[in-house]
């Protein structure tokens, strides 16, 4: 009796053992989700221009000289205004419309006229870009870069689902480590941060299983080739 008392209780500590673990291990990938959808939320493609006009804020600030700080904030407004507010009130549009299934756009069909939508107002940044003086230099080689990315994304989804989170951080990555190159500037902290993020971000999407390798790391190398092309032919 004893002995089986013994068993009883070793069985029952086993069991709640393995229990413990199993609910440990939830909330251990529970965390990670969160955290990769967070990564994936705050660092979505359509913000990427915002974040480089950003970064031109902070660190190439004489190219600003000619504009005050209220003007400065307000061509700050429009970049977010035209890249990110526009393209997404596009999508939230077409789902209230029915015409997609919900604004995460999971299907290669849903991701069609938010491309098209997006790739207007791209090259209409680009256009601004070449044609008032008072603008940095290196926007040209940017937005005509994320430009050309929208087309090959709209290309390459008729026969996969490349990755857009991808495409924004390689092109993202790529632009920081040109416009140093451009300016003769080493912008290391800027640029490690940045092939950071790009790792995190991919690396996000496939925990949450939104892509597969082959579609993150196309993503990767569509965003840095457009802005390299870009460069080589604008600068």
């Amino acid at each position: 009796m004893a002995t089986e008392s013994i068993s009883n209780n070793t069985n029952s500590e086993g069991q709640q053992s393995i229990t413990d673990g199993t609910i440990s291990a939830g909330i251990g990938q529970s965390i990670i989700k969160g955290f990769a959808k967070l990564l994936s939320y705050l660092f979505h493609p359509l913000f990427i221009p915002t974040y480089f006009f950003l970064y031109l804020m902070q660190y190439y600030s004489f190219e600003f000289a000619g504009i005050t700080d209220w003007q400065l904030k307000l061509r700050l407004f429009g970049v977010f205004w035209m890249t990110a507010f526009f393209p997404a009130f596009a999508v939230f549009l077409l789902w209230r419309l029915k015409f997609s299934s919900g604004i995460f756009l999971r299907t290669q069909k849903e991701r069609i006229v938010p491309y098209i939508i997006t790739m207007f107002f791209y090259w209409w940044m680009h256009y601004l870009s070449r044609n008032f003086p008072d603008q940095p230099e290196v926007l040209k080689f940017f937005y005509t870069g994320i430009f050309m990315c929208s087309v090959a994304g709209l290309l390459a989804n008729n026969n996969y689902k490349i990755s857009m989170h991808a495409m924004g951080a390689g092109g993202f990555a790529a632009a920081l480590i040109l416009t140093s190159f451009h300016y003769q500037n080493t912008d290391g902290i800027a640029i490690s941060i940045a092939v950071l993020l790009a790792g995190l971000i991919s690396t996000a999407r496939l925990i949450l299983k939104e892509h597969s390798l082959k579609e993150v790391y196309t993503g990767l190398a569509a965003g840095a080739i457009c802005q390299l092309l870009s460069y080589y032919f604008v600068m």
